[in-house]
């Protein structure tokens, strides 16, 4: 056993100054007690919706197949991602609920109120769509639809007649093959090994 000499401090625990912590939850406490007497903390100002100044794709990884392992990135797994978000989001429904909804909106910095439209931006909004329907109603010529029209119906005609040309072709190839068999039955050779009779 050790003698009482040079064992002087052997406690190892660690001590805690314990003036300076009180002092520090008092503190905490008083600063707790003025945001509550006080003014309440200032909410976060975000921008008032407005629309998407993109196309969102949903055709561009339509019917292609990717190979998925465990080392694969979360954005090139299957489905839709989000890059504002990260995350992966399964199907085409539920990525547009997501970019609507209100998580993406708010990590984009809006909020999920609407801009109140005056007047005068109803107006406007109003003679622009009426421009654009009298354009559509301009470019809309009867001559060039007809031409249309008969040139859908020279390819519907084609078509049929190239069906007919394939089945005939198939018909005589048929029948060459039939006469074929009957050769081969007058030789004697009974088939290619197939038990099926043909009569």
């Amino acid at each position: 056993m050790a003698s009482g000499s040079g064992t002087k401090n052997l406690d190892f625990r660690r001590k805690w100054d314990k003036d300076e912590y009180e002092k520090l939850a008092e503190k905490r406490l008083t600063e707790e007690r003025e945001k509550k007497d006080g003014k309440p903390a200032q909410p976060v100002k975000r921008e008032l919706l407005r629309h998407r100044d993109y196309k969102v794709d949903l055709e561009s990884k339509l019917g292609k197949t990717i190979v998925i392992t465990k080392t694969t990135p979360q954005s090139e797994m299957g489905g839709y991602y989000c890059n504002v978000c990260d995350c992966v989001v399964k199907d085409s429904i539920n990525f547009l609920d997501h970019i609507n909804g209100k998580k993406h909106q708010r990590n984009l910095g809006m909020s999920m109120r609407v801009e109140r439209s005056t007047l005068d931006q109803v107006k406007k909004r109003f003679e622009v769509n009426k421009k654009k329907m009298e354009e559509k109603q301009k470019d809309y010529d009867f001559e060039e639809r007809m031409k249309e029209l008969r040139e859908e119906e020279e390819k519907a005609k084609a078509y049929k007649k190239e069906k007919q040309r394939e089945k005939k072709r198939r018909a005589e190839e048929d029948l060459t093959f039939e006469e074929d068999d009957e050769m081969a039955a007058v030789m004697g050779f009974s088939g290619f090994g197939s038990t099926k009779k043909n009569h």
